[in-house]
């Protein structure tokens, strides 16, 4: 059995990562508890100990791809491709939310607040969460006035102001609200 589940879907910034996670049978389930609510470090202590104790592999989609697909379905391609890069297929699939990955050989089926149900999807969680705040930490390094090695490209109102100090970046969601605003606002005063 795997767990999947993806992260970075209410970001304005970055792509957003999927892990999907088969655990081994003597790793201990205690202590895997939803992302949300684990403290940072905690997270990347438990991040290297589900890598060390499971089958697990990332996906993600990029923001063209949010853009072109829309953010629902670039979250179940990153599935896809977390589910489908695993070493060992697994028999079934449980999916964090409402919704499966399309088109799958794999049997799947989602569970509405699976992070807090399955140790699997709990830990594919802290792995998807850990992978993508790396990601925007070493992102922050070229971009640093967005301060994405704290806030993760989510829109904290210091990352709302430095977006509406600096304008978006190649990095950010064109079509969410936020950043949709601010540059429908820089047309019209180029105009």
């Amino acid at each position: 059995m795997a767990g999947v589940d993806e992260v970075g879907r209410g970001c304005l910034a970055g792509p957003v990562f999927a892990a999907a996670v088969i655990l081994n049978k003597n790793i201990n389930t205690k202590v895997i508890k939803d992302s949300k609510k684990i403290p940072y470090n905690k997270r990347i202590f438990l991040s290297n100990y589900i890598k060390k104790n499971s089958i697990y592999a990332i996906g993600m989609a990029s923001v063209e791809e949010i853009y072109y697909k829309n953010i629902l379905n670039a979250s179940l391609l990153a599935m896809k491709r977390a589910l489908n890069k695993l070493k060992k297929k697994p028999s079934i699939a449980y999916v964090d939310g409402c919704f499966v990955p399309k088109k799958m050989k794999i049997k799947c089926k989602a569970i509405v607040k699976g992070d807090e149900k399955i140790a699997s999807i709990a830990a594919a969680s802290i792995v998807a969460k850990v992978t993508r705040d790396l990601f925007m930490i070493k992102l922050s390094k070229k971009f640093p006035k967005y301060n994405w090695k704290k806030n993760f490209g989510y829109g904290t109102s210091e990352h709302l102001n430095s977006l509406k100090k600096y304008g978006p970046t190649k990095h950010h969601r064109k079509k969410f609200k936020p950043v949709h605003n601010i540059l429908m606002l820089e047309t019209r005063e180029t105009l």
